[in-house]
């Protein structure tokens, strides 16, 4: 393609870019006449995982088209199955640009291997080679598992149970294993005395999960294999609901002379109570238990085949599956991924060590004890502080109402203690003579799988984006979380703010999803009247906060936008319209705005606006503004969904500009300057927060200088769990934005690494108030440094367009690389002296927009089309490939 030159060019500068377009480097010009096939496929994933292994339904394949020419699509694809004999599967050539959630074929044999590949066409016609095939396990359905639930026979409320099961393994080579595992609640897998997987399932027994593990390498033909688990339930608690304990396995054998083995759980399994001794709760919140380890008690060897188990009793057998309480299994999506890290430092105390991580982390410690004299009592304290004397804080301000104890009873000799339940926590005392190298700690998050990149020319952006992104990835476990350490639940507003953050600075996909389609789950448990629950799953039942319920319907648009996962938004989509004729009822026909919209109680009644602390924010209103543009949001992101999915969404449409308009006309002073919504009698507030402002901005009801000018002029009054519309509405100030994340003597996230955090806090005031000092939901500006500041933005669902538009002021450069479902995008960026040069790398099947800050001669080299002047600057298209831009 030929470059379109603006006007301001002249000739010899339109000399220069043909020059510039000889040399781009890594690129075939356009005009070359050469046009190479694609190259094949890679990053092969079935609902966004590179190898599953408990694929339900349709398969939703993926992969990244490659092509060394500028400017590539994919014009079509070609998908086979096979199952290791023959194919199975043959999509035949489809005409599509999709390269992400295709769907596969219904019908694939359940519990079965399979393998895949694709080739595609470029706009030539021209075909790649067949990918690398990639492998993927189906899963079971219900009445596929033909096993038993068991259990140990207790009435602990804390239940640490040990089960396990010998049995001969066929003496035909083992061609494929598979261990298909559920556990209420939690779960440690073992084989052949290795751990190879754990899990949690943190849900409902009528919506649980499963995990299947792939354990072909450990067994050996004609050998004896022991299997078995280490489970653990404890009851409700934020997050998490009661059901009952239990363990559910099938463990299928495939050998090389067509024979299989089945072991599932029945009652000639064995039990045994594990050595957790019985304690009390760390807090009321997510009331995990303290831990308490008896190292004598511990059945040295219970995973290896020969442990004599005669102690041991058979277990209660509560049924085959589906039984009792446990109606359904699905198969668990995201996963869990972890890392030994070891302290930075350690300090001698009174009585012990104590070690320094150097950030908080969620983890679990563990401990060496190499001469360990049997019943020695040993004490444990995590912590986020240390006491002036140097020892750990356990105070309840510094640790967010958790008592961190962990305690430990030596046998003798060598050992190590590994505790079961992660905290947060950067501080570990040990009240022992324990080597440093002793001491570590298992680090815990969601499996991710990419990671944004940032550097800037202020250190200051830097430091607080690298805070930003830690912590929204500690904050992402087997669910989205408020807190590691003190309620450790997924609430709604949270979820939503921290999956802005991994989505954006990780890649993630599958926890949102499934965080998605767990608080669809909550409507139809909890609420007929199209509410969603506040936290879900959780131990406490059906409660709400009104405008949490808002806030769904643009996740999940935000979430297709990222993703373009359609099938997730269809399933959404009746969701959605519930939400919104949830907020439509509300509306009041004399004012036309949503008034006392239902739900919440005490603090939370009509809604939580701002959280913990409202900076003013005029709560005695009926008719808050907040909820009203959050309404507004509703209806908009509800319509844009119906319109995708091919519905009509001019109603939704209709009532969100009838809701604007009332909010226009009723919600704002004279100067445009919009108050914090109507009294009980009609009157206006007379308080005019930034939030209230700062939404009207973020949510396109308005770009009134005025309105810009009052949100800017009040610094930072906004909590971290709604700081991130004050920064989208801060987009065009870049100045302001910079400000924001970089200014130590204002509260922000400049002040939290001044402190000494490590992690986004639950409140800027929190060191003071006791609020926790590790919360996800200050994460969520990960996405605005990376449109504002960057310049990248996703612009059409599933990256298939971007906008790179750097900023005007702010920063003198920047680089840096955003995952997207089509691929890294790479940016780089710097001023000079008045000029600006631009490097853009755009993955193939992506077009780009950018946005030059200038009016001025632009040279392009590579492979760009002028497309006119926009709002003071100068703008361009560009496909697949790298394109340098200076002006």
């Amino acid at each position: 393609m030929r470059n379109r030159l603006p006007a301001a060019l002249t000739a010899a500068g339109a000399a220069a870019v043909l020059l510039a377009a000889l040399s781009a480097p890594g690129t075939a010009p356009a005009w070359a006449g050469v046009d190479h096939a694609p190259l094949a496929p890679s990053g092969l994933t079935i609902g966004d995982q590179t190898r599953p292994l408990n694929v339900e339904g349709r398969p939703a394949f993926g992969w990244l088209p490659r092509d060394v020419d500028p400017g590539e699509v994919q014009t079509a694809y070609q998908i086979k199955i096979s199952d290791g004999r023959k194919t199975v599967w043959d999509s035949g050539k489809v005409t599509s640009s999709q390269e992400s959630y295709v769907a596969g074929p219904d019908g694939l044999a359940r519990g079965a291997s399979y393998t895949w590949t694709v080739r595609t066409w470029d706009r030539a016609g021209k075909t790649s080679p067949w990918a690398r095939p990639a492998a993927f396990d189906t899963g079971l359905a219900d009445a596929d598992w033909q096993a038993n639930w068991i259990r140990r026979t207790t009435a602990e409320k804390d239940d640490y149970t040990y089960a396990r099961k010998e049995f001969a393994v066929g003496r035909s080579p083992v061609v494929r294993a598979r261990v298909y595992v559920a556990a209420s609640q939690q779960y440690d897998l073992h084989v052949n005395g290795r751990l190879v997987d754990r899990g949690a399932a943190f849900s409902y027994p009528g919506e649980g999960y499963y995990k299947t593990v792939d354990v072909t390498r450990l067994l050996r033909p004609g050998g004896t294999a022991a299997v078995g688990a280490l489970y653990h339930w404890y009851g409700p608690g934020q997050g998490r609901p009661s059901g009952e304990p239990g363990l559910l396995m099938r463990v299928v054998v495939d050998h090389a002379d067509g024979t299989r083995q089945v072991v599932v759980t029945d009652g000639s399994w064995k039990v045994a109570r594990a050595q957790w001794k019985a304690t009390s709760y760390r807090n009321g919140d997510g009331r995990d238990y303290i831990e308490d380890i008896d190292g004598t008690a511990e059945p040295l060897g219970w995973d290896r085949p020969g442990f004599n188990d005669a102690s041991w009793t058979a277990p209660q057998v509560v049924g085959a599956h589906p039984a009792g309480v446990f109606t359904h299994l699905q198969g668990q999506e995201s996963g869990l991924a972890y890392e030994t890290v070891h302290p930075v430092k350690v300090t001698k105390v009174a009585g012990g060590v104590v070690a320094d991580f150097g950030k908080i982390i969620p983890a679990v410690p563990v401990v060496r004890f190499r001469d360990g004299v049997k019943d020695t009592a040993v004490t444990m304290t995590a912590g986020y502080l240390l006491a002036g004397d140097g020892t750990v804080s356990n105070s309840k301000h510094d640790n967010q109402t958790t008592d961190l104890t962990y305690r430990y009873t030596e046998r003798a000799g060598d050992q190590t203690v590994r505790y079961y339940t992660y905290e947060g926590f950067r501080y570990l005392q040990i009240n022992a003579d324990v080597a440093a190298d002793d001491i570590s700690a298992i680090v815990q998050h969601t499996d991710v799988p990419s990671r944004a990149r940032l550097h800037t020319s202020n250190s200051g952006v830097d430091a607080a984006y690298d805070l930003m992104q830690r912590s929204a990835l500690y904050d992402s476990q087997e669910q989205f979380l408020d807190t590691p350490t003190r309620e450790k639940g997924q609430f709604l507003g949270d979820s939503v703010d921290v999956s802005l953050a991994t989505m954006s600075g990780w890649g993630e996909r599958r926890l949102t999803r499934k965080a998605i389609r767990e608080f669809i789950a909550s409507q139809a448990r909890y609420w007929p009247d199209g509410r969603l629950n506040a936290v879900y799953p959780n131990g406490d039942g059906k409660r709400d906060i009104p405008d949490y319920t808002e806030m769904f319907p643009g996740w999940v648009w935000e979430y297709y936008l990222q993703s373009g996962d359609a099938a997730t938004l269809n399933d959404a989509y009746p969701v959605m319209t519930a939400v919104a004729d949830y907020v439509r009822r509300y509306i009041d026909p004399s004012t036309g705005l949503v008034t006392k919209l239902a739900g919440g109680s005490g603090a939370y009644q009509y809604g939580i606006i701002d959280w913990p602390n409202r900076y003013g924010y005029d709560t005695d209103t009926v008719a808050r503004t907040a909820v009203n543009i959050l309404a507004v949001d509703v209806l908009n992101a509800t319509a844009r969904a119906a319109q995708t999915l091919g519905k009509d969404p001019s109603a939704f449409q209709r009532d969100a500009a009838g809701l604007s308009s009332a909010i226009n006309n009723k919600l704002r002073r004279a100067d445009g300057v919009y108050i914090d919504g109507l009294e009980a009698d009609g009157s206006q507030s007379t308080h005019a927060s930034q939030l209230a402002n700062a939404f009207a901005v973020a949510y396109g009801l308005t770009s009134d200088a005025a309105v810009l000018d009052h949100v800017a002029s009040l610094g930072l009054q906004m909590s971290p769990m709604t700081v991130h519309w004050l920064m989208t509405a801060l987009a065009t100030r870049p100045n302001a934005f910079v400000t924001r994340l970089t200014d130590p003597n204002s509260i922000g996230w400049a002040k939290i690494l001044a402190s000494g955090g490590t992690f986004t806090w639950e409140s800027w005031e929190a060191p003071e108030t006791g609020d926790s000092l590790s919360h996800g939901w200050g994460a969520s500006p990960v996405i605005d440094v990376q449109q504002t500041l960057l310049g990248v933005t996703v612009t059409a669902p599933g990256a298939a367009q971007i906008r790179v538009r750097p900023p005007a002021s702010g920063l003198t450069s920047a680089s840096g690389t955003v995952p997207t479902q089509r691929g890294d995008v790479r940016v780089s960026w710097h001023k000079t002296g008045g000029r600006m040069t631009l490097s853009v790398d755009v993955p193939v099947n992506v077009k780009a927009e950018i946005d030059l800050p200038t009016t001025g001669q632009v040279e392009v080299k590579g492979d760009a089309t002028y497309a006119g002047r926009r709002d003071g600057g100068t703008v361009y298209e560009a496909g697949s490939g790298r394109v340098t831009f200076s002006s």
